[in-house]
């Protein structure tokens, strides 16, 4: 056959030598995040630090690289990471590209849990856990209700998605009404706009394991996803139980989102465009799709936040950047397609 008829992402080695730039580019992003700040911290020096872990007096370069921009590097790739896999997994469950990791609620459920723990006082610890308890109690309650509906369950799960998530907006917002106008409702607004500024170390180790769950249960269950997509008579005549992979899937993606909301604020578009461009770079098939997903979306938020950081003195909040760029991309998007399926 001739290689023009042949896609891009299906050509020999194409898939391998991808993978290894996005490996170099991940790598560089890092580096280069490393340098970014008001505090001059040149990549020699860089290194020079991390050659001293362990044996050295701690120093204010040291101090500026381990405690405040390692662990805000580690939690941008991540959640990054997290939020496109999450997102990808929801598009193939719901065969709908237009779906993103919010489509349960998890986001506004972090969002209420979050502005409640704001509201009662409650240390940052406990913003970071509520945040992620109710992420998952609005995604569990979501599946609860379309459970209860004997068919047509994949748009009732996305309509009690919908509603809890209109119910924790709500709550959220009476919740801004209430608060302390000179001191709580700034942090509530704050947080709700996603930033990275308070990320430690204890706050990345806290989201890392949840984090790590959803990362192995997706990858494991990636071939069953791809049967998915096909619907649920093909999946059961290739013995795939529809429900049961559903649910497990719900649990990865939910597990991924909500521990990556819980660790940054709400950040949107990055569940929403990276799955796009991957399946441009390498199809539809899991296997490739996750570990693209995994590198773009971790350098994209990773730029994103260099960029938050280090643009103007006043930092700003990474959700708002996210939205400058997924928004434009979606409508060049539309026009692109004329009128064709996303």
């Amino acid at each position: 056959m001739n290689n023009k008829h042949i896609p891009l992402y299906e050509r020999k080695n194409y898939f391998r030598f991808l993978l290894v730039g996005l490996v170099a580019a991940s790598a560089l992003s890092i580096l280069f995040s490393f340098t970014v700040g008001y505090y001059d911290l040149p990549a020699s020096r860089i290194f020079e630090l991390f050659g001293q872990i362990g044996t050295a007096q701690p120093t204010s370069d040291y101090i500026v690289l381990m405690r405040v921009r390692l662990p805000r590097i580690l939690s941008a790739f991540l959640i990054g990471a997290a939020l496109s896999v999450s997102g990808a997994s929801y598009q193939g469950m719901f065969k709908n590209p237009l779906v993103s990791p919010d489509i349960l609620g998890v986001a506004s459920g972090a969002g209420f849990g979050a502005s409640l723990a704001i509201f009662l006082g409650m240390s940052s610890v406990m913003v970071q856990t509520m945040a992620f308890i109710a992420g998952l109690g609005a995604a569990f309650l979501s599946f609860l209700i379309s459970s209860r509906v004997k068919y047509g369950q994949t748009v009732s799960l996305i309509l009690a998605g919908t509603m809890i998530g209109a119910l924790c907006m709500a709550a959220t917002t009476m919740l801004k009404y209430l608060a302390d106008t000179s001191d709580t409702l700034p942090a509530i607004t704050f947080w709700l706009m996603g930033s990275l500024v308070k990320v430690d170390m204890k706050s990345l180790l806290f989201s890392l394991v949840p984090m790590a769950v959803g990362f192995v249960l997706l990858f494991l269950m990636r071939w069953r996803l791809n049967v998915l997509t096909l619907g649920d008579e093909e999946a059961q005549s290739l013995g795939v139980n529809p429900r049961r992979t559903r649910f497990m899937a719900i649990v990865g993606a939910t597990l991924l989102s909500s521990a990556a909301v819980c660790l940054g604020g709400l950040i949107g578009w990055v569940g929403l465009m990276i799955p796009h461009i991957t399946r441009g770079l390498v199809g539809p098939q899991y296997k490739k799709t996750f570990p693209v997903c995994i590198l773009l979306g971790g350098c994209f938020l990773l730029l994103v936040d260099d960029l938050s950081r280090g643009v103007s003195a006043l930092e700003i909040p990474i959700g708002v950047l996210t939205a400058f760029v997924g928004a434009p991309f979606f409508i060049w998007l539309i026009l692109r397609r004329k009128g064709e399926q996303v």
